[in-house]
């Protein structure tokens, strides 16, 4: 297990609502999610950052003492670093150094399953190495194991320039590709009528977990970051007999990384496309507005934060204040209380989730042949079938559908409109 110093580190004159001990924790819980221990934290609160040393090259020669003392092997650091600083921090310090790009990205390597997700990490991986190859270090012989060898970075850091721009010219092609893919069958459900909804929020908000209670998808669940790497869409049958898609994507971050969000467009297009969004917030955390605001910016950078969205305020059951949970429904805009994992509420969700669907839902009643018994079980596939009577000369149906699906039958000549 890899020994690890934490450096937290804040400005003095940041405009930010996370303290020091904040950024400490979530640090933490991303430490957490490899395979590393933190055995020192040194916290920081200084004026800015300086171009050689990041935190001055005394507070790096401090660092570098600690780490002595505390036998680390590494030392991981709560901001990003330039290429300079990493490489003059690892000569002061002597032990690898990893910023928080990289232990994201390290966080990621591990958890990419399918190819898609394999790609994008990889992208992001040498696009983060690209700037970094100049000079010597610590950086560039990093063939062992621990943090941030995870992934197909390992295998790539002593090669040159040229063929890492290549491979990544391959692999941005190669998910122009899985884009299209996508795109094809987003088009085959609007030609359809099928609303899709998105899953949004904060890492380990419980959106997979809420997946599974909606859809018993299946879907992997962790008490961990970034469990959920890849979209994945399942269909949901609402209250009313609409088929839906709902999708699960991946989870944001405070001040999540631009280029991250660049190397994750492909699983973030389920987002940009989506008709309405479940932004799922995990109530119990003692920062749940901080994070409710961060996926807000990841939105905005997306260009999505007008779409219509319901607030999912999840983890209920943990919540012990019930005049608290009163206080969150009214200070969220449009919120719904539930508790993915107990199943509490989601009759509730569904009916929100309908209610903003209920334009593309119409309900009709019709008069069919006998001799067209096999729209029958299309009525009951696509719809929702209110009263069914099945008399002597026809088949009496009083149904909801979709619109679109409605105005295709209207047009066939043996169906009658009541």
């Amino acid at each position: 297990m890899e020994r690890v110093l934490l450096v937290t580190i804040k400005w003095r004159h940041e405009n930010d609502a996370w303290t020091l001990d904040d950024l400490a924790q979530e640090m933490e819980e991303l430490i957490g999610a490899t395979d590393a221990v933190i055995v020192e934290h040194i916290a920081c609160n200084v004026d800015g950052p300086t171009p050689n040393y990041f935190v001055g090259k005394g507070k790096a020669e401090e660092i570098s003492m600690v780490a002595a003392d505390a036998q680390a092997d590494a030392v991981i650091f709560s901001r990003d670093l330039s290429g300079t600083q990493q490489r003059n921090l690892e000569d002061v310090i002597g032990r690898k150094t990893i910023d928080r790009t990289q232990l994201i990205l390290d966080i990621f390597a591990r958890h990419a399953k399918s190819p898609d997700g394999k790609m994008q990490v990889e992208l992001a991986q040498l696009q983060y190495l690209m700037p970094r190859l100049l000079g010597k270090g610590l950086i560039l012989s990093r063939q062992g194991g621990g943090i941030g060898t995870s992934g197909p970075g390992e295998t790539k850091l002593e090669i040159d320039r040229r063929r890492i721009r290549a491979r990544i010219e391959k692999l941005q092609e190669d998910l122009r590709h899985v884009k299209m893919h996508r795109a094809t069958a987003r088009k085959k459900r609007k030609e359809n009528a099928v609303p899709s909804v998105a899953l949004v929020g904060y890492t380990n908000a419980g959106k997979s977990t809420l997946l599974n209670a909606l859809t018993e998808a299946g879907t992997t669940v962790h008490d961990g970051m970034f469990t959920t790497l890849d979209p994945l869409s399942k269909s949901l049958r609402l209250p009313n007999g609409e088929n839906i898609v709902i999708s699960d994507t991946v989870g944001f971050l405070h001040k999540l990384p631009h280029n991250l969000i660049e190397a994750f467009k492909a699983t973030l297009e389920e987002v940009v496309e989506a008709d309405l969004l479940l932004h799922v917030l995990d109530i119990s955390h003692p920062r749940a507005l901080e994070h409710y605001r961060s996926v807000i910016a990841v939105l905005e950078e997306l260009g999505v934060h007008e779409k219509p969205a319901v607030s999912v305020l999840n983890k209920i059951d943990l919540v012990e204040d019930q005049a608290l949970l009163r206080t969150y429904e009214k200070e969220y805009p449009d919120a719904i209380l539930v508790s993915a994992i107990s199943k509490m509420n989601l009759s509730g969700l569904l009916e929100k989730i309908q209610d903003n669907f209920k334009d593309t839902v119409v309900t009709l009643k019709l008069k069919i042949p006998h001799t067209r018994m096999d729209l029958v079980s299309q009525f009951y596939k696509l719809g929702k079938v209110i009263d069914i009577q099945y008399q002597q000369k026809a088949i009496k149906v009083h149904i909801n559908l979709p619109r679109v699906t409605s105005e295709k039958l209207l047009r066939e000549k043996d169906i009658e409109q009541l």
